[in-house]
């Protein structure tokens, strides 16, 4: 079965994505795969700390996640699958669609606030002719009822 993969982050962006993933996903017979990342903690020295960091991002992540995969088995009848890995997100991103023979997609989310597409988007255009697999951009703005014509 082919996977789209998204990433899920605090940017506005996100959404667009994630809705465009789980629509094609649906209009496929696809699935979808959301990678969240973990940066690397700039205070290590206070191992304890950064531990009950890590934990409580990790269960920020998993509570944001539900909300999508909710909505996705509700609205879109797809049961999206998580990942969560530690490290630089554009390092990990790669090394997931390297490691995940699944992922025929990666779906990303523009920004919409005319100051560039995002970091994400800007740093993986920039490898997309070694990756194997295409991305896909949505652009932030798109409605709703537009990316369900588009789908």
């Amino acid at each position: 079965m082919r996977k789209f993969m998204v990433v899920l982050d605090d940017s506005r962006e996100c959404l667009n994505a994630m809705r465009f993933a789980a629509m094609r996903a649906s209009h496929t017979q696809g699935g979808v795969k959301v990678l969240a990342v973990i940066p690397p903690e700039e205070f290590n020295h206070w191992i304890g700390v950064g531990d009950i960091m890590r934990e409580e991002q990790r269960e920020r992540i998993e509570a944001h996640f539900e909300v999508f995969a909710k909505w996705m088995r509700d609205k879109q009848g797809v049961n999206p699958e998580l990942v969560i890995r530690e490290g630089e997100p554009v390092a990990e991103i790669i090394a997931q669609i390297s490691e995940d023979a699944e992922v025929g997609v990666l779906v990303l989310g523009a920004s919409a606030d005319g100051k560039g597409p995002g970091p994400l988007v800007s740093q993986l255009s920039r490898s997309a002719g070694s990756l194997p697999i295409p991305i896909t951009i949505v652009p932030g703005d798109l409605s709703k009822e537009r990316l369900e014509m588009i789908t």
